[in-house]
């Protein structure tokens, strides 16, 4: 096929979404099925805590406002990618427009960089809480959680802009396949026919950007914890210290799988196994953030119970501070 650059007014390439290459037609339903199981299990278990934190006064504290934009960009994240996946899936729909692929290439990587500098914040949250308690109220503040969550948002919306700019003016076949289950950096770079070097450098850097880096900080600050909580000599201060963090306790899976899916794509490795740990990014942080959001943080859970059953006999009990 001839190579077409998209900068010229004549060019409308379109990009066909391959999906799973060696998985069976007869297994498409079946992944499907799986997939809107998942991405069902993250849309309502997040707006559950949305609603739940939103409604429940008790829980307008730092830690629960970061946790509803940490379930709001779970939801944007989710709807971003997994609808097409499921069209592809059910219905072998395969083609996206340049201009769509390109959008949504942005917002999954604008999304997942939010998430990743949230659940930094988060963590700084926990550290203050529990190793500067005095502290607490002076250093967040409402104003002061504004500014982190805004910072947050701004900077993971503007750090894609440059790559997804430089990717938009590369050359690519009239009809470009792309060997993934959605629109990722790397794996449309490596369907043009420009020049890669740069592109790759620059993935690798925002690949250390949102995950090494955020994740070297959260360590640190739990490295921390571990330490204030070690030294407390209540049983019961150690046990509440460690619940109030219990919810975030897997924020390595989210920075190990997006470290993960960039190593698969230099590392010499089956195709498959690249778009799988790149899909698995896609839905197994969100769906662990609202499962063990609404089963492990007992003020949450508890807030969900209320608001399901407001009359309920456990309900006339006041939420932990």
């Amino acid at each position: 096929m001839e190579a077409t650059c998209n900068g010229s007014k004549d060019s409308s390439p379109v990009f066909y979404l391959v999906g799973i290459p060696s998985l069976l037609e007869s297994f498409f339903l079946l992944v499907f099925l799986i997939f809107l199981l998942i991405s069902l299990l993250i849309l309502v278990g997040n707006e559950l805590i949305l609603v739940s934190v939103v409604a429940e006064p008790s829980l307008h504290k730092p830690t629960y406002f970061f946790l509803i934009n940490l379930s709001a960009l779970d939801i944007l994240s989710t709807t971003t990618t997994v609808p097409k996946m499921l069209s592809l899936f059910l219905l072998e729909d395969h083609y996206l427009s340049f201009p769509a692929c390109f959008l949504q290439m942005y917002l999954f990587h604008s999304f997942s960089c939010s998430e990743a500098f949230i659940l930094v914040v988060m963590a700084y949250d926990r550290y203050v809480a529990i190793c500067r308690p005095l502290h607490y109220p002076v250093l967040m503040t409402p104003q002061t959680n504004a500014a982190l969550a805004t910072s947050a948002w701004l900077t993971a919306l503007l750090l894609p802009i440059p790559a997804v700019l430089q990717t938009f003016h590369m050359a690519f076949d009239n009809t470009a396949h792309i060997c993934h289950g959605f629109y990722d950096h790397l794996v449309v770079v490596q369907a043009t026919y420009s020049d890669t070097t740069s592109q790759t450098f620059m993935g690798f850097c925002i690949a250390m950007v949102v995950s090494f880096l955020p994740l070297l900080l959260v360590l640190l600050s739990y490295a921390h914890i571990l330490a204030s909580v070690l030294r407390i000599s209540s049983r019961e201060g150690c046990s509440k210290a460690f619940s109030t963090c219990s919810s975030h306790l897997l924020v390595g899976t989210y920075y190990s799988s997006i470290a993960i899916a960039y190593v698969a794509y230099r590392a010499d490795l089956p195709l498959d196994f690249h778009i799988m740990s790149n899909v698995m990014h896609a839905i197994l942080a969100p769906v662990l953030n609202a499962l063990i959001n609404m089963l492990r943080n007992k003020d949450v859970k508890a807030a969900i119970t209320k608001m399901a059953c407001p009359q309920g006999p456990g309900n006339s009990g006041t939420l932990n501070p």
